[in-house]
This record gives C-alpha cells, sequence and structure tokens, in this order.
C-alpha cells in the first residue's frame, strides 16, 4: 500500500547512485532524489560532486561522493562495491554521465574522437550497469536503472553526430537489458531529453548569441527544459510507482519531435 500521509518521500529508504552528478541535470537528480529520501551516492570526474554531496547534507539529506571514470571499468567495479557496503543495498543507478562530442560532420570526425564520445556515452552505461546488476540482484523489491538517451536517438540532425549515435545505442541497450533482467524485477527505461538549460548549453550560447531564443522558437511549448524537468522524470522511473513500466522510453522536449 502507498503512503498516503505526505510524511514519507518518493525514494524513502532507497540507494541510489547517480553518475555525472557534478553539474547540470545530474545535480539536479541527485539533489531531488535526496529531497525525496534516497541515500545518493555522487559519481563525477569531476571534484564538483563534492560540493553537490556537502549541499544535500547541508539540506538534511544522506549522500556520499566519488571521483570516478564511467570508462574505468576497476574503478567502476570499486565503487560500486564501496557504494553497497556503506549503504547496504542499491536500489537505483542513473547512468547519466555523458559528453558532446565533435561537432564535425562524419567525413571529418577522427575516429580517435569516435571512439572516446563512444567509450563515454555507450561504454559507461555498459559498465556501470554490468557492475550495477550484482547488487541491484542483492537489494530486496523492486530495483530500477535509467538511462540518459536523446531524443536525437530517434530523429537526426546535423551537428554532433558522434554524440547522436551513441544516444541510439544507449536507447537500444535499454531496452535488450529490460528483456534481459524484467524476470529479476530489475527495471530498465530511458529518459530522452530535447534542448535543456544545461551547463553545457549555457556555454554554447555564451559563445553564440541568440542560440537559446531560436531554440525557444523552434520547441511547440516557446521555452527550454531545465534540469529539474528531467530529474522529476528520473524520479518517476526510479521509483515503485513506475513499477510496471520497463523497456519504456520518456520523450521529454517541450513538443519538439511531435513536430
Amino acid at each position: 500500500m502507498s503512503d498516503t500521509t505526505g510524511t514519507k518521500g518518493r525514494l524513502e529508504g532507497k540507494v541510489a547512485i547517480v553518475t555525472g552528478a557534478g553539474s547540470g541535470m545530474g545535480e539536479a537528480i541527485a539533489k531531488l532524489f535526496a529531497s525525496e529520501g534516497a541515500s545518493v551516492a555522487l559519481v563525477d570526474m569531476s571534484e564538483a560532486g563534492e560540493r553537490v554531496a556537502d549541499e544535500i547534507r547541508q539540506a538534511g539529506g544522506t549522500a556520499q561522493f566519488w571521483t570516478m571514470n564511467v570508462t574505468d571499468e576497476a574503478r567502476v567495479e570499486q565503487v560500486f562495491g564501496e557504494v553497497f557496503e556503506r549503504f547496504g543495498a542499491l536500489n537505483i543507478l542513473i547512468n547519466n554521465a555523458g559528453v558532446a562530442g565533435p561537432t564535425e560532420p562524419t567525413d571529418k570526425v577522427a575516429f580517435s574522437d569516435w571512439e572516446t564520445v563512444f567509450r563515454i556515452n555507450a561504454g559507461g552505461p555498459f559498465l556501470c550497469t554490468k557492475h550495477a546488476i550484482p547488487y541491484l540482484r542483492q537489494t530486496p523489491g523492486q530495483t530500477s536503472i535509467v538511462n540518459m538517451s536523446s531524443i536525437y536517438a530517434i530523429i537526426g540532425n546535423a551537428d554532433v553526430p558522434v554524440y547522436h549515435a551513441t544516444k541510439a545505442a544507449v536507447r537500444t541497450m535499454t531496452k535488450t537489458d529490460a528483456i534481459t533482467y524484467a524476470a529479476e524485477g530489475i527495471r530498465v527505461n530511458a529518459i530522452l531529453p530535447g534542448t535543456i538549460l544545461t551547463p553545457m548549453n549555457l556555454e554554447k550560447a555564451r559563445q553564440n548569441p541568440g542560440y537559446l531564443e531560436e531554440m525557444q522558437a523552434i520547441h511547440p511549448l516557446g521555452t527550454i527544459g531545465e534540469p529539474n524537468d528531467i530529474a522529476y522524470a528520473m524520479l518517476f522511473l526510479a521509483s515503485d510507482e513506475s513499477k510496471f513500466t520497463t523497456g519504456s522510453e520518456l520523450v521529454i522536449d517541450g513538443g519538439f519531435t511531435a513536430q
């Protein structure tokens, strides 16, 4: 029976790992999850993750930060083991860490750059899922993995072709893993964001005056998404509220792909 008193958070008693938690959508997800009662393990290559963890603790939440590169399998395995030892469970994995990659067209992209972006954007979720599964299996009740894909996993655009390809890989990996682990009660879903006001897009706007206004104009809702728009979607898919949802993709793009 669900709680109706309003006193419990939607993730009360759960343990979540959030990758790329030092800024942008990862930061928003980590803070929201903590405010909803989760113990949050923040991982990021940047020490900014420690700042986010401190802010969560100052607000009364439970959080701990680990420095981790999602492409370093030995480090992923080590950190996930430490998280499980520290909190005694692992209910949720949020595969959020990623990079944009080169903006050149396909015929101009160096294969070494292609490999780098794939290692981070597709290899990272693969490694994190691989090493989370044993701990998700040991945690009673519903468990959930949510992958960060993109609307450009389902439509094309001539700007960052390697990034788009990686997000398509994540989209299909989500569905495959959902089927693979469904019988064990491990749900796997994906979020497909449109344009969001992340540090990356804010920097792009700084370098290209008018960029944000242009983006707003092409979205039917007439605005650009904020990190919390993604965080609340993540919250639904991470919580037991979505217990009958797996292998799905939630598009959050202000109506862009509906055109």
